[in-house]
């Protein structure tokens, strides 16, 4: 990536890319080659490709081992191994003297983690003199010169797959002839190719604990990359599966006479850890284990799990439980492990995926969205899925809102085309056909079940001369009412883009709008947004925000019939799915305020405890949930629901436990508390706006 084709050194933090592509290619020769692993080097020549060991022996290569993990795990870091591999750098790449180079780095240790506090300091201090110590050099056997991978079985997947993906995967695609894209030539990619990645980048794995487990699906619920779900099995489905497929007897209404299973997709799992830290189960069903060993032992079931046929119709789908029997058509994504944001839109597609359009902000969800040539966003068995499109900050509500137009505009094309056919004449049961698509063309599901009718009536060999027919026939994918949905971050929402959201969310037409809300500029490094509570250090406020969260839910509530609501799913999962059942149902616009956590955050217990974290902020009175409801004035009740209970926690012992507050005590001592006194009672006031408007009589 950076234009360096012939390297003296070059270093792997992850021992999973030794697999995954070509680490040593253009290192010089005698060059140096560092590794990061768990691995002894007695099992170094089974771990490593031969490609691998015949360069290392060829080129004489200078190759060394250290477990940065444990290193950093011990020393209280977590996976933070930045500060040992810089350490190991400095001591082999004789850029300054070793002693000079590691006095610098301590400094500047000081300098850069001064904010965090002094036992975060000496964390990484012990971290660079541990990792002086735990480096060890490998001597190369001379055998590995004539090394050779034993050919393995070619997989049966895509020609993009093949020819495209895997060649960018390994940082090959400049290297791609344009022949490689014909067929492609209007830039399109095809959906649902993260499944082939199998990045295998977690360090530990959530093991299903089989004998602890109460079956309410949370861990699936909450997870940000869709890679733990629930299975239910017939009696031929469980026949059929591997000895290691364990199952229990299906509890709950409809599920009794199936088998069930919580399957973990080992090599997809960043290992973030929130499913096992939020699992209500009396004793733990999940534990983290080491990834390589849960990666031999649940390969080949997710495999067989990929086979088992979707029961959509056994339980509730708009239910907590029942919605994680859906297939999640948004997966396998590359956003940071315990992102805050990817719950919720896995969410979103489990529910109405297979009629979703989306217009996305640019921002994270752009990056974990799209990023070529792995497309996150799926299709489910009948090939149907969500219809994904990336607009700028400054335009996107208006780019959904135009997706919404031109999709009405078709679809009240159809209904005219049918009114002709009908004036033209049809059978009678053309006609009721006809007639209940009318009836229905507004409401989702309904229109699924009248499309499926249509198509039949059109399909009709005896009719396909009828030039109204061929005409419905050309929108066919417009019968079924898309579920329009306009996502993005707070610096969209908030500020740059907030222009457009006013004005699509003021024309009172049907479209859902998600917000994820990280109170910071995420994607681009950190920057404070009108969303940022005061406080907040980030960059463009140093010295903590000054002025109060923007408040964008109760401005959009003054138009009075716009659906408004704040969610936080790892505070009250059942909250956060009857808010999108009721956006979506709701037949005007819809504004959801959802609560992501972020790395930006510097959460103390780390991204694992993200859902966790969503928990104590509501219950701490830092973040509210309610719901707006027009269509409640309708029936004569008060349309503003708050399901946030009086705060019972510490504000600011939940603030201090992030580094983004935390770091003005260490930085600017002297106004920290007033500062932390100012958020909290920004925070109070805003509830007490809440508690009024829900105690008021209809």
């Amino acid at each position: 990536p950076y234009l360096v084709f012939t390297a003296d050194y070059v270093a792997c933090h992850n021992p999973s890319f030794v697999n995954q592509m070509d680490l040593v290619k253009g290192l010089k020769k005698n060059g140096t080659f560092v590794l990061n692993c768990p691995w002894k080097v007695d099992e170094l020549d089974e771990k490593l490709p031969a490609s691998l060991k015949s360069y290392l022996a060829k080129n004489m290569i200078n190759f060394y081992i250290i477990d940065a993990i444990s290193i950093a795990g011990e020393v209280g870091l977590g996976n933070r191994i930045n500060m040992v591999m810089q350490s190991v750098f400095f001591k082999l790449a004789n850029v300054i003297p070793v002693e000079q180079a590691i006095e610098y780095l301590k400094e500047s240790v000081t300098q850069v983690y001064g904010s965090k506090g002094e036992k975060v300091v000496q964390m990484n201090i012990q971290a660079i003199d541990r990792s002086l110590e735990a480096l060890h050099k490998v001597a190369v056997p001379s055998e590995w010169e004539n090394a050779k991978d034993q050919p393995l079985p070619e997989k049966d997947e895509p020609d993009f797959i093949k020819t495209i993906a895997r060649p960018m995967a390994r940082h090959e695609g400049d290297e791609l002839p344009v022949s490689s894209f014909l067929g492609m030539e209007d830039g399109s990619f095809p959906m649902g190719t993260t499944k082939y990645e199998k990045r295998g980048i977690a360090v530990t794995i959530p093991e299903w604990q089989i004998d602890n487990c109460i079956q309410c699906n949370q861990c699936s619920y909450v997870c940000p990359h869709a890679v733990i779900r629930p299975f239910i099995l017939d009696q031929g489905e469980r026949d059929k599966a591997p000895e290691t497929f364990l199952t229990l007897k299906g509890k709950g209404k409809g599920l009794d006479q199936y088998q069930y299973r919580i399957q973990v997709s080992p090599l997809d799992c960043t290992g973030c850890g929130n499913c096992a830290d939020i699992c209500p189960a009396p004793s733990k069903a999940l534990i983290m284990k080491d990834a390589e060993q849960q990666i031999n032992l649940q390969a080949d079931n997710w495999e067989y799990s990929l086979n088992i046929t979707e029961k959509s119709d056994v339980t509730p789908a708009h239910t907590l439980k029942g919605s994680q029997f859906l297939k999640p058509l948004f997966e396998f994504h590359g956003a940071c492990p315990g992102c805050g944001e990817t719950p919720y839109i896995k969410l979103i597609t489990q529910l109405y995926g297979d009629r979703m359009v989306i217009a996305n902000a640019t921002g994270c969800s752009s990056i974990y969205g799209g990023s070529a040539p792995s497309i996150p966003y799926t299709v489910n068995a009948q090939g149907r899925g969500p219809a994904w499109g990336n607009s700028l900050f400054e335009d996107n509500a208006e780019y959904g809102y135009g997706l919404f137009l031109g999709a009405k505009a078709i679809r009240e094309r159809i209904a005219a085309l049918m009114e002709q056919a009908m004036d033209e004449g049809l059978d009678a049961h053309a006609t009721e056909v006809f007639n209940t698509w009318i009836e229905n063309m507004h409401d989702g599901e309904e229109s699924k079940k009248a499309a499926a009718e249509v198509l039949r009536v059109l399909q009709d060999p005896t009719e396909t001369g009828k030039k109204t027919f061929q005409e419905i026939l050309k929108h066919k994918d417009n019968l079924i009412k898309h579920s329009q949905w306009i996502i993005g971050g707070d610096g969209w929402a908030y500020d740059i883009g907030y222009g457009g959201l006013d004005h699509v969310l003021a024309s009172g037409d049907d479209v859902n709008v998600l917000v994820l809300d990280t109170e910071v500029y995420s994607n681009t490094g950190g920057q404070s947004s009108k969303s940022t509570p005061a406080a907040s250090v980030s960059k463009f406020a140093s010295g903590g925000k000054k002025t109060r969260k923007k408040d964008l839910g109760m401005m959009a509530m003054s138009y009075g019939y716009v659906y408004v609501a704040q969610i936080a799913m790892g505070a009250d999962m059942n909250q956060t799915i009857k808010t999108f059942v009721e956006a979506e149902k709701y037949k005007g616009p819809s504004l959801i305020i959802a609560y992501s956590p972020c790395v930006n955050h510097g959460i103390k217990t780390g991204m694992g405890t993200s859902m966790a974290q969503e928990k104590k902020a509501v219950q701490a009175g830092y973040w509210h949930l309610y719901r707006y409801n027009p269509q409640l004035k309708a029936e004569g009740k008060n349309p503003f629901i708050l399901d946030s209970k009086e705060p019972k926690t510490s504000y600011q012992d939940f603030i201090k436990g992030e580094v983004r507050y935390a770091r003005l005590k260490s930085s600017y001592p002297g106004i920290a508390d007033e500062m932390y006194e100012v958020s909290e009672q920004h925070a109070k006031e805003r509830y007490e706006n809440y508690k009024r408007m829900a105690d008021l009589k209809p």
